[in-house]
């Protein structure tokens, strides 16, 4: 009996030394998470990047005069659009002459010189095309010797709902459902999309030219493609009207998208409408897009939380797609091989990817990519044990 009294409790101070060891991996993993977002936290993202030293602003390696400009103006759109222009008030302070930038409702933010104006998102609706108008006639009265500071992040493409005026917004609505069901891809989506606006694809660099432009941009898109961001009101443009009536061949939809939109289509590719504007472009003479957070950046800091922590780390990749679970089995396999073999790398390991899955929906389930990924995870680490996910 004695003997099997001291077997207990062994295996009683074994399991409570795992659960120790668990509740510290667990505690880790949150740190370490949490690391990342903070290197990509809005606010503090354009306090890295964006600093004053009495009349010189250090916008990353470049070094702005303010002794030299009348006027500065803050614009944009995106759902962390309140945080970055709070960010840039704390920074310039009275130095700001007006500003306006759309966000999501429910993330209004009361600021001194910076309208912060709530939208629609993901679908866009009257108040965000307001808002956008606002936007516009702001940049337009900018002139040489002002700057204007442009805050763009996630959701900036449907928070900058302004069609030309040959378009309605639900036409362009129609025109993008129709795309998506056909199978078109994103960029060639975002090929239409900026043809029939008057502020993506670079149109908005063109409305606020000569005036020295910066634009801050937080990164929601797998590769960084400056293009592809809100649909690149800052960027220029590669595509070209002409593409844009092959893609609507290539499918098949000519006679499927309302005819407001071929017609606008049709005369650009002839010439009678002017183009989006291109790489040279004089409106991007002055224009500076700064990428300040993105996916890469919150993985990188989320690795040197996890390497000073005493784990090795290894970076699958940031540029992860594909349906949730199988990606959830695939991070279950490496861990199962690392806890085994120790291969691809000795534990103490941290294993950090980023990238957009998608989930397939069925039924009327709640939750989301990221809480499925978590589920599916666990389900295929049922009985290894000293191995977190989050």
């Amino acid at each position: 009996m004695k003997g099997l009294g001291n077997k207990l409790e062994e295996k009683k101070r074994v399991i409570e030394m795992v659960r120790k060891e668990i509740s510290a991996m667990r505690d880790d993993a949150k740190k370490i998470f949490m690391a990342g977002l903070k290197a990509v936290e809005p606010g503090e993202a354009v306090r890295r990047y964006c600093s004053l030293e009495g009349e010189k602003l250090r916008v990353n390696d470049k070094t702005y005069d303010l002794s030299q400009i009348d006027s500065i103006f803050v614009l944009g759109a995106g759902k962390a659009g309140a945080p970055m222009a709070k960010a840039l008030e704390e920074i310039l302070g009275a130095r700001i002459k007006a500003g306006v930038v759309n966000v999501k409702y429910g993330h209004l933010a009361e600021l001194e010189k910076v309208r912060i104006n709530e939208a629609g998102h993901p679908v866009p609706d009257q108040k965000g095309i307001e808002g956008t108008k606002s936007i516009l006639d702001l940049a337009k009265r900018a002139n040489k010797s002002d700057l204007v500071l442009c805050v763009i992040s996630g959701g900036g493409s449907a928070l900058l709902p302004l069609p030309v005026e040959e378009v309605s917004l639900e036409e362009k609505q129609e025109t993008t459902k129709i795309l998506l069901e056909c199978g078109a891809t994103i960029h060639e989506i975002n090929a239409v999309r900026k043809h029939i606006s008057r502020i993506k694809g670079g149109g908005l660099a063109r409305a606020v030219y000569p005036a020295t432009l910066i634009s801050l941009i937080l990164s929601d898109v797998i590769g960084d493609n400056l293009d592809v961001i809100a649909s690149g009101p800052t960027v220029p443009d590669s595509s070209t009207f002409q593409d844009c009536l092959s893609i609507l061949d290539r499918y098949e939809i000519r006679e499927k998208i309302p005819s407001s939109v071929f017609e606008y289509i049709q005369e650009g590719a002839k010439g009678k409408v002017p183009e989006t504007p291109k790489p040279g472009d004089p409106a991007f003479e002055r224009t500076q897009n700064l990428i300040i957070g993105s996916n890469l950046q919150c993985v990188l800091a989320a690795q040197k939380e996890a390497q000073a922590r005493g784990y090795n780390t290894l970076i699958l990749s940031t540029m992860i797609e594909g349906e949730t679970k199988d990606v959830a089995k695939v991070h279950a396999a490496i861990a199962k091989e690392i806890k085994s073999t120790g291969n691809p790398l000795e534990a103490p390991a941290c294993l950090l990817s980023g990238g957009e899955t998608t989930v397939t929906i069925k039924g009327k389930g709640l939750g989301g990519r990221n809480q499925e990924f978590v589920l599916a995870t666990g389900l295929d680490l049922d009985g290894w044990d000293q191995i977190v996910a989050l």
